[in-house]
């Protein structure tokens, strides 16, 4: 059962509250409630289903060609040969036969999750913005300006810079911590960077996006680190892009909300 959440009370002479970091969980708890409505759980199988077939698309025409060439350059590692060479010797495994596909797997699943990601932005944020905004933001209106474009635009830069940082940087996952740790870092940089915009741009000015997205700058990375942790855990593959969503959206929402009572306020005799 879905409930309508109380508005902000607002009274001439007192501030209103920040978002800040109490927002990012507000945020959660709210999405969470959310997602259990059956047109947000209807949602789901959208993102999940175009990344799933886009990952069985990239597995099936791209998977020789990725690992042959992987093959080729890593014999031309000296390093890797060397710790090879020295492993066969002691009557251990080839550590190019594994290392291939793993790393041609770590390159063409992340494709795949960014492509559901940025259909998620595109597709099921409107969606997602309907449903809380009917429901818990009435009072928010809707004055953005050029959306659509706004949002394609965004996620295409957005995967792109995703896909390219995650490829250059690779050779660092064989630093044991910098797998997990570069994992979580780009994993929180599409998160924040491709749903905070989405979240916000039907509803905010060009003004009040600038706004917004400067100071509430450590919020939205928080909501993307957070995300970033959960997606850590392959079963959240598939209900995170929605989830996400419905966390930047209420986030975003409630952010946009307070800044324009305080504008009120300011305005007040």
């Amino acid at each position: 059962m879905n409930r309508t959440l109380p508005p902000v009370p607002v009274r001439p002479g007192v501030p209103v509250p920040s978002a800040g970091m109490a927002g990012v969980g507000r945020a959660f708890k709210r999405a969470a409630v959310s997602q259990c409505h059956p047109t947000m759980l209807f949602a789901i199988l959208l993102p999940f289903l175009i990344a799933l077939a886009g990952g069985i698309l990239l597995l099936w025409f791209g998977w020789a060609p990725l690992t042959e060439w992987l093959r080729d350059e890593a014999s031309q590692w000296n390093v890797i040969n060397s710790v090879d060479n020295w492993m066969i010797s002691v009557g251990l495994f080839s550590l190019k036969l594994y290392l291939v596909p793993v790393l041609a797997a770590a390159i063409l699943l992340p494709v795949s999750g960014i492509l559901g990601l940025a259909i998620a932005a595109i597709f099921v944020m409107p969606l997602v913005l309907r449903h809380v905004g009917a429901r818990e933001y009435k009072a928010v209106d809707r004055q953005g300006r050029h959306a659509t474009a706004v949002s394609v635009w965004n996620a295409l830069w957005v995967s792109v810079a995703f896909a390219v940082g995650w490829v250059l940087t690779l050779p660092l996952w064989l630093v044991p911590p910098m797998a997990l740790l570069l994992h979580i870092f780009w994993w929180a940089f599409a998160f924040s960077r491709m749903m905070r915009i989405d979240a916000i741009v039907e509803h905010a000015t060009p003004t009040e996006r600038r706004l917004l997205l400067r100071r509430h700058n450590l919020g939205f990375w928080s909501v993307g680190f957070i995300c970033a942790l959960i997606n850590l855990l392959p079963p959240a593959w598939v209900f995170l892009p929605v989830f996400s969503a419905l966390v930047f959206a209420h986030y975003g929402l409630d952010a946009l909300q307070r800044l324009r009572q305080e504008t009120v306020i300011d305005m007040a005799p």
